[in-house]
């Protein structure tokens, strides 16, 4: 009697010993997805929040008195930057800004501009002149006006000239290092559109 020869097939197992390894190598992994998947979340995280704060917008408090009344001390401020991207800084915006020196590294300032490229800009009596004609300054109050004299200096192509708009107390480009000094434009980090905090003095900036 013929016997009919069947293929043997082979049969995988695993034993007790190799199943909690496998289990082992299993959860190893998805910690280590679980962790990737964290940090590349917060490195995205942390580059959007970059790019929005460079290109978009940032809020950025008032600390001190020199733009009183236009903008109070511990006032929240939004900050706006593509204007600034895609065009130039204009005489009247109140920006954010940094001065030239080692004493202001790092330290933002809140000022107003007075002067752009080609401007000429005298001081008498605290009276601005720009190109020798008065500026009315209406968002200087009396009590803020400083009797401060400055001759007149001709700013270059890349030079702004900003000022506080408390002129009796604003450390400003009237006197930044030995004397008056202008900025480049590099040195202005956006426009100051809005007063957003307190929530009670919510208001456009002129």
């Amino acid at each position: 009697m013929e016997m009919e020869n069947k293929p043997e097939v082979a049969v995988e197992t695993t034993t007790e010993a190799e199943a909690p390894e496998n289990k082992k190598k299993g959860e190893k992994k998805t910690v280590l997805q679980e962790i990737l998947s964290w940090i590349f979340t917060l490195g995205a995280a942390v580059l959007i929040a970059l790019f929005i704060r460079t290109c978009l917008f940032e809020p950025v408090r008032v600390d001190g008195q020199s733009m009183l009344d236009t903008l109070k001390d511990g006032e929240v401020m939004l900050v706006t930057k593509p204007e600034y991207i895609f065009g130039q800084p204009k005489n009247g915006d109140v920006v954010v800004c940094r001065f030239p020196g080692t004493k202001n590294e790092g330290k933002n300032f809140v000022k107003r501009i007075v002067g752009t490229p080609g401007d000429v800009i005298e001081f008498r009596s605290g009276v601005l002149y720009r190109n020798g004609e008065a500026v009315e300054e209406g968002y200087i109050t009396e009590r803020r006006r400083d009797p401060y004299n400055m001759e007149p200096i001709t700013l270059g192509e890349d030079e702004y000239f900003v000022c506080g708009d408390n002129r009796i107390n604003s450390h400003d480009c009237r006197t930044l290092i030995v004397g008056p000094e202008p900025i480049t434009r590099k040195m202005i980090r956006g426009h100051v559109q809005m007063v957003v905090f307190p929530f009670s003095q919510w208001r456009t900036i002129d």
